[in-house]
């Protein structure tokens, strides 16, 4: 995406020139030259600047000249000009003190501040902040210092503040649930204000899901103002700035600025957005995300869209309980979005991040309609969402068909995690007897590394060893990539799920017996405990022979220990779902080890094990 800086900063390139002082003809050329060289390629009028105060026309002062000294008005002239009647002055259209205006519909109430014509509150009432107060969109303390919702945007410091500070009157059309009380949606409300120049109207339509369609043009002295539309300063699940925050992790962490276009989607995270960046683009939707929620600009003008992000970096304390707790950085993102030819018209969605919202929302296609592409891209699923995004419909599948019980995401969790513990069961046991091939071939393998273990590394005769160790594997049908193969199959599966289960709007605020919201850490630690008592007891009953004792030690100790306290920090979904991993794995080793290859693997372990130990080596071996 070109980045076009601001217009208003744009320098009008170099002026001036110099000569030879040693010969007037030469100067005087090259102040030709430059004269006429700057006219042609740096004195080009600045884009979009706004229009200065018409001026009369060559023949209006031909017809009204003004005279260099006052002719004295004779009684004839005086007379006349008593009866001119006086231009009239523009009307002002002003509010006398600042109101508020309430809109309703099942899904949000959203508070309307006639100061700037803006948003205070966007409350969603089907999502709940930590607190279980239902969620607010608008940040307040961010907002309080970087601007509200549908605030103004303009390349004038001044008159962005003369836009946002002033009061408009509002004009409502649309029921109300009793007299003064909220408009309820389908509703139109107009905010107009005129004065000093000025003359701004915004129209906002709503309806009944999270989309609101807005209107705007401004004039200033009769001529249209570049004023784009904002949502300046992050969404309202930020709960860093709240005193009850105590978290190490920041949402702001996870926020973005996410668009579209040409049918592409895309996003970037918020450290790398940059601040009062201006993009000329035809952007099917421009948006501010995070995990869960979204404020996405859809413009009806595609290809006049103007685009500005905007970024502040704001110090906190990492626990805003107390003042001196180290200070962290929130990334608290916002744009902007307008028509570049003045007046915008545009639709805005804010709201949940879940797939059956976005994917009901569209942008305008090419027949001028909302036809076009849809925002669930919006919900990342990272490289493997090939993978990812029918898992995620697998645990909505799964959720739904359990019932509403409140428990019934972590069951979902739990059942998915089986199913696909058992889909990968053949990739393990093809594993499992790879394993075992190597075992079998281990002494002959170590007799020819033996034969050829004084040759440096350079040695041309180490060519003569893999030839000979590749005979070996070939004549006793072992593929020494057979135990990895399987394993690289269920890596892109492993990081899939944990897209989904960080992802899925639907896990927040899930509780699941003692864990209160799926979407973070266990705050009692139990699931990360049972997941390092599991995975190391799965550890200890597998037979490694051949193994170095301290990276017997390694894996079987110190691997699960690592792992997690990974966890403390990860979702509860996730780490339940490593935890029903580790429960199957335990089962299947058992099974294994039961069984005609598992009691020849640990025979084989034992041997080596006896071997290594007669000479004086301790190691960990596994049970069965």
């Amino acid at each position: 995406m070109p980045e076009i800086r601001n217009p208003n900063l744009q320098s009008q390139g170099p002026g001036g020139g110099g000569g030879d002082m040693r010969s007037t003809v030469v100067f005087w050329l090259l102040l030709l030259l430059v004269f006429f060289g700057y006219e042609t390629f740096f004195n080009k009028p600045k884009p979009e600047t706004p229009a200065p105060a018409a001026k009369p026309s060559q023949s209006q002062q031909a017809a009204h000249p003004a005279p260099s000294t006052p002719a004295p008005a004779t009684t004839a002239t005086r007379k006349s000009a008593a009866k001119a009647p006086a231009p009239a002055p523009a009307p002002i259209i002003t509010a006398a003190s600042a109101t508020e205006t309430t809109v309703e519909n099942e899904l949000y109430k959203i508070v309307l501040t006639n100061r700037g014509a803006s948003i205070q509150h966007w409350i969603l009432k089907q999502y709940k902040d930590s607190n279980g107060q239902p969620l607010d969109m608008v940040q307040p303390q961010a907002s309080a210092r970087f601007g509200l919702p549908l605030s103004f945007y303009t390349y004038d410091p001044a008159l962005t503040t003369q836009l946002n500070d002033a009061l408009y009157q509002v004009n409502i059309s649309g029921p109300r649930s009793s007299p003064g009380g909220p408009v309820l949606a389908p509703a139109t409300i107009t905010f107009r204000y005129a004065a000093n120049g000025l003359d701004i109207v915004k129209t906002l339509d709503f309806n009944s899901s999270y989309v609101i369609g807005v209107d705007t043009e401004v004039k200033r002295d009769g001529a249209p103002v570049r004023a784009l539309v904002a949502w300046p300063a992050g969404l309202g699940d930020m709960e860093e700035f709240q005193p009850s925050f105590h978290g190490a992790i920041f949402t702001s962490a996870a926020s973005q600025f996410a668009w579209s276009l040409d049918g592409k989607a895309d996003y970037t995270r918020a450290t790398k957005v940059s601040g009062d960046a201006t993009f000329n683009e035809p952007y099917s939707y421009a948006a501010v995300a995070d995990l869960y929620f979204a404020a996405a600009f859809l413009p009806y003008d595609l290809d006049n869209t103007t685009v500005v992000t905007l970024h502040h970096d704001v110090e906190l304390p990492g626990n805003p309980g107390s003042s001196s707790s180290q200070k962290k950085t929130a990334q608290v993102i916002g744009m902007a979005m307008g028509d570049a030819t003045g007046a915008t018209r545009l639709r805005l969605f804010a709201g949940p991040k879940e797939n059956d919202v976005l994917s009901s929302i569209h942008a305008i296609g090419p027949d001028g309609k909302p036809t076009g592409q849809s925002l669930s891209p919006l919900i990342h699923f990272g490289w493997f969402s090939i993978i990812a995004k029918p898992l995620y419909l697998a645990v909505r599948f799964l959720r739904r068909l359990l019932g509403p019980g409140a428990n019934n995401w972590g069951w979902a969790i739990v059942i998915v995690g089986l199913i696909l513990n058992m889909v990968t069961l053949p990739s393990r046991l093809m594993m499992t007897k790879s394993s075992l091939k190597m075992m079998r071939i281990q002494p002959k393998v170590d007799a020819i590394k033996k034969r050829y273990a004084n040759l440096k590394l350079n040695d041309p005769k180490r060519a003569e060893m893999n030839q000979e160790m590749m005979a070996l594997y070939k004549t006793e049908g072992v593929n020494m990539y057979g135990s990895c193969l399987p394993m690289l199959i269920q890596m892109p599966l492993l990081y899939a799920i944990y897209e989904v289960l960080e992802n899925a709007i639907e896990l927040r605020q899930a509780h699941w017996l003692w864990i209160p919201d799926l979407s973070a850490p266990d705050p009692t630690y139990v699931l990360p405990a049972l997941f390092i008592l599991t995975m190391f007891w799965v550890q200890y009953i597998s037979p490694s022979p051949g193994m170095d004792p301290a990276q017997r030690r390694m894996m079987a100790f110190v691997m699960p220990v690592i792992f997690g306290f990974t966890l403390f920090h990860f979702p509860s979904g996730l780490s339940l779902y490593w935890f029903v991993g580790n429960l199957i794995n335990l089962g299947i080793q058992i099974g294994i080890n039961h069984s005609s290859v598992g009691k020849e693997m640990h025979a084989i372990a034992a041997r080596r094990a006896a071997k290594k130990a007669g000479a004086g080596a301790r190691t960990v071996q596994g049970r069965r």
